[in-house]
């Protein structure tokens, strides 16, 4: 049997919440087209007969412009320094300043480190071959794994061989578990991830949601979620003109959560004006940041 804990890496909007999902088969990680989406390390765990693989999803490394932004690249390389293995993540372009920055860090670990080039759905096969070669000179990495996360290609041999360099343990999760993620965690993602789908430019970022209230009735579950914003401007546009843009993104929401929980769900939602919230830790640390 092997088991332990696999970070995976990289620049923002690379992919890795979306190798994340695919893996475990499930909807854990919120997903969207803007970078920084994820804010939190995430854990989905794969169980297979002769194997558990327990994957840390992380923040998307990047140069903090905010205590919130402190937070989320702090996150990302606790998780490095925790796991037994790292998948490098990165998308089928030269490397940036970022990549560059990522694999400096990776020199003073001693650990197995597999470079996943995602996104091949978008190249040529001619075009990969070179940038293999580069990636090869700059460090030492055990495999290198062309995947499309999305399109689910080449997901089978990154699982053999990260199953090949974890550790000989028992599992240490129940077999049934997917995430170590409450679900009031889990709710108040999928709330945040129909905001940045319908906002644009800072608001996206400018948002926390933090839930108030949880009370079961019967088979119906009634949750009350507050959407803090650090502007009244960005409070009437989430509102939207005569609530439209609020009310679409609580009844989308309202159907991942239902799908997630496999219950009936009644949920409220109110936008309310926390300003510089990103900056301020005791409102970061309320909010689970």
């Amino acid at each position: 049997m092997k088991c332990g804990y696999v970070g995976i890496i990289g620049r923002p909007n690379v992919g890795k919440s979306t190798l994340l999902n695919t893996v475990v088969g499930e909807k854990i990680a919120i997903v969207t087209e803007k970078p920084q989406t994820t804010r939190n390390r995430i854990i989905g765990i794969k169980n297979l007969p002769h194997a558990q693989i327990i994957f840390v999803d992380t923040p998307g490394i990047h140069k903090p412009r905010h205590k919130l932004g402190e937070f989320m690249v702090k996150e990302s390389h606790q998780a490095m320094d925790m796991v037994d293995l790292i998948v490098f993540m990165v998308e089928p372009v030269n490397p940036s300043e970022t990549e560059f920055s990522i694999i400096e860090k990776l020199k003073k670990l001693n650990k197995p480190v597999i470079l996943t080039i995602n996104k091949i759905d978008t190249i040529s096969k001619q075009s990969l071959l070179p940038l293999i070669d580069l990636y090869k000179d700059l460090y030492p990495f055990k495999e290198i794994i062309p995947i499309s996360a999305l399109k689910n290609d080449g997901i089978e041999r990154l699982l053999d061989r990260i199953i090949f360099y974890l550790p000989d343990s028992a599992k240490l999760y129940p077999e049934d578990m997917l995430t170590d993620q409450a679900e009031r965690f889990m709710v108040a993602e999928f709330i945040r991830e129909k905001i940045m789908k319908y906002t644009y430019n800072e608001i996206p970022y400018s948002v926390a949601v933090e839930i108030e209230k949880w009370e079961e009735i019967k088979k119906l579950l009634k949750i009350g979620a507050n959407i803090y914003v650090e502007r009244e401007g960005q409070k009437i546009i989430i509102i939207g003109e005569k609530g439209e843009r609020l009310k679409k993104i609580a009844q989308e929401a309202r159907l991942d959560i239902e799908r997630f929980l496999g219950t009936k769900v009644f949920l409220e939602v109110w936008v309310k004006v926390r300003k510089k919230w990103r900056q301020r830790d005791i409102i970061l640390k309320s909010l689970g940041y």
